[in-house]
């Protein structure tokens, strides 16, 4: 039978994020005696930020989350830490700004860091001055994955990317890179949410590869937004429907416009 002549068994929820505040935006001599200039970790706003943000999905999303994907830069290990640590929690004082005092459960959750949602690897988004000379990024996934929650880290997953992409990847590569991740992540785990941690132009992707002529105006440090899908179970195969936007009307942190509308929609974190 035709999947679209029937009702799905499931839907299949995936939240597309982007990391929290970077520490070279708000301190401009950092890269200067940094050792990997191009790798910034989070600036302290940033790590409360990340906690604040796990804590409201947690709270608000209206579906669990099962697995995190995050991009093996610095930033997006540390913001994937904090959140994945809200969503563990057992015990959690919301006005607590430090994770380090949250007892959580790490079986609710599994972690991964996925190449694939890197930044891009050109010089518009990575700054020529602070990028290594000769293309070598040296991401350690072992160090990567020591920073993420005690027993969270799913040490059996293969990654979609067994790479960084080669240096000076140009825009348009980028997006099909960040669309393709999306959906391969999502067909290869179809009975599970999946929350992905990447970068600014990768949550624009999110919203405008699935949205029809959406226009993107900002979008703010753990803004994220929110992707379901109709999931068709037949014996022990999936087929999927296409991605549609949850509450496309306030995504928190997007600031975005729609075709032949003069509003705005915003939802700040």
């Amino acid at each position: 039978m035709d999947s679209k002549m029937h009702s799905p068994d499931f839907y299949q929820n995936v939240v597309v994020m982007r990391h929290g505040d970077r520490m070279d935006n708000f301190e401009p001599l950092w890269a200067s005696t940094a050792t990997r200039p191009w790798d910034p970790p989070l600036f302290r706003d940033g790590w409360v930020r990340s906690l604040q943000t796990g804590r409201t999905l947690q709270r608000n999303l209206g579906f669990p989350i099962h697995r995190v994907f995050a991009s093996p830069f610095l930033r997006c290990v540390q913001t994937a830490s904090e959140v994945v640590t809200a969503l563990c929690a057992v015990h959690d004082d919301p006005n607590a700004l430090s994770s380090d005092s949250i007892l959580i459960d790490p079986s609710k959750v599994k972690v991964s860091i996925e190449y694939g949602l890197c930044e891009m690897m050109n010089s518009t988004a990575i700054r020529p001055r602070v990028a290594p000379k000769d293309g070598d990024f040296s991401m350690d996934i072992s160090k990567c994955e020591a920073l993420l929650p005690a027993g969270t880290v799913d040490v059996k997953a293969e990654k979609l990317y067994k790479e960084l992409p080669k240096w000076e990847e140009t825009i348009l590569s980028t997006r099909a890179r960040y669309e393709k991740v999306f959906k391969g992540l999502a067909d290869k785990y179809p009975t599970e949410n999946l929350l992905l941690i990447t970068h600014g132009e990768g949550v624009q992707v999110a919203l405008s590869a699935f949205e029809k002529d959406v226009q993107v105006a900002k979008i703010e440090y753990c803004a994220h937004v929110k992707l379901r899908r109709p999931v068709f179970k037949k014996d022990q195969s999936f087929t999927a429907g296409d991605f549609k936007m949850l509450n496309l009307s306030g995504e928190s942190g997007v600031t975005f416009s729609l075709p032949n509308s003069s509003t705005n929609h915003n939802d700040e974190v």
